[in-house]
């Protein structure tokens, strides 16, 4: 939601438009909107999920006041294909859920004994995930990739003209009396804003009493989202407002996870977790391994298009079979990051807010982005075999 917010501020549409002068054809706007998108959905997933969207859509309607030509179906492709790179990112699920201190003992509490639970390690650092060497490679990879292929792509592409009408967040015209001009004081959300991003600052680089990664958390990122998106709206009622544009995209969300618990809770409390484990290692190497856990995770996704609840599905048994297999955890939770957001671009649930956004429709998209889950794929189990 607070991605969502984010992404419909001044600023960030500001950028965007400045942008969309670049992209005065499809090859040039499917180079810039993937190459962008992929930028900032490794900042935060929500936020470049719709960036993307919006993105695609200011293409289409410069492309529709300018009379040129545009293939839609490929840009909006583009505008997806951060759900990519997301799970590698700072707001991947796994890798932050798995950085808190303790959280991976807890994840196996009820399936380990104490001694088993003390063996375990505090917590994954993201230096050994994010930003470990493998998944620096590889993200870097697919940022040089991806754009430049989507670039051809477009390029070989007959394009169209697409007639589409701006659509903005405006702030009230009536007249402001009493206690509505606080919901539009600039002032009140720049202070509250600004105390925000101290706190995460000081909670974060000062307090600590050595700087370094362990403080990129669920609750700082979300905390973090919150102050830029008061700060970058400029008042309450404008970031009131998106927020109930954002909420509306998160309901099929909040359904599910119950569900995923559940599902969690079963395998746990039934012993599947052990099976599941059990035959793992029966079938797998200290180089196989990652791989059958990425693809697992790449059909996991199709079923739980969720990073948090398949992480909290998976990771007992990844965690339990890297035990048993004296394997590096760190690296098997990039494989499964890297599996869960490959088959995104199969699993058409993320990209509902981006087709209402830009009014097209999944058939239209797919076709690019199964280009971009298969060219993604191959870099992906490059990366787990070479290092």
């Amino acid at each position: 939601v607070l991605g969502h917010v984010l992404a419909l501020s001044q600023p960030i549409n500001k950028g965007i438009q400045y942008m969309t002068a670049y992209c005065n054809n499809t090859a040039s706007a499917a180079f810039w909107v993937c190459l962008l998108t992929l930028l900032v959905s490794l900042f935060n997933w929500g936020l470049g999920l719709i960036f993307g969207a919006i993105f695609a859509r200011k293409v289409a309607e410069n492309a529709s006041q300018n009379k040129w030509p545009l293939h839609y179906p490929i840009i909006g492709a583009c505008g997806y294909s951060g759900l990519m790179v997301w799970h590698g990112g700072i707001s991947g699920s796994a890798p932050v859920k798995a950085a808190e201190s303790g959280h991976v003992q807890s994840l196996m509490t009820g399936i380990y004994n104490k001694e088993e639970l003390d063996q375990l390690p505090d917590m994954l650092s993201f230096t050994d995930t994010v930003f470990s060497t493998m998944n620096l490679s590889v993200s870097i990879i697919l940022l040089m990739t991806l754009p430049g292929m989507m670039y051809f792509i477009g390029k070989k592409s007959i394009a169209k003209d697409y007639q589409l009408n701006s659509v903005n967040i405006d702030s009230e015209t009536s007249k402001l009396i009493g206690a509505e001009r606080l919901d539009h004081s600039k002032l009140l959300a720049g202070i509250l804003g600004a105390v925000v991003m101290s706190f995460a600052f000081y909670k974060s680089v000062i307090l600590p009493e050595s700087i370094n990664l362990n403080f990129i958390s669920p609750n700082f990122i979300n905390f973090s989202l919150l102050g830029l998106g008061i700060l970058f709206h400029g008042n309450f009622y404008r970031f009131l407002k998106a927020i109930d544009q954002a909420i509306s995209g998160a309901s099929g969300i909040l359904i599910q996870f119950p569900l995923y618990f559940g599902i969690m809770g079963i395998m746990k409390h039934s012993g599947m977790i052990h099976s599941l484990s059990d035959f793992f290692v029966s079938i797998s190497t200290e180089i196989s391994f990652p791989i059958f856990t990425f693809i697992s995770a790449g059909i996991v996704n199709v079923f739980v298009p969720s990073g948090g609840g398949q992480w909290a599905i998976q990771g007992p048994i990844i965690i339990e079979a890297s035990q048993q297999l004296g394997l590096n955890i760190s690296k098997n939770v990039m494989a499964l990051a890297y599996g869960d957001q490959l088959t995104n671009m199969l699993q058409p649930f993320w990209a509902l807010p981006l087709l209402g956004i830009t009014g097209l429709k999944a058939k239209e998209i797919l076709p690019y982005t199964l280009i971009i889950m298969l060219v993604g794929g191959i870099i992906f189990v490059s990366g787990l075999l070479i290092f």
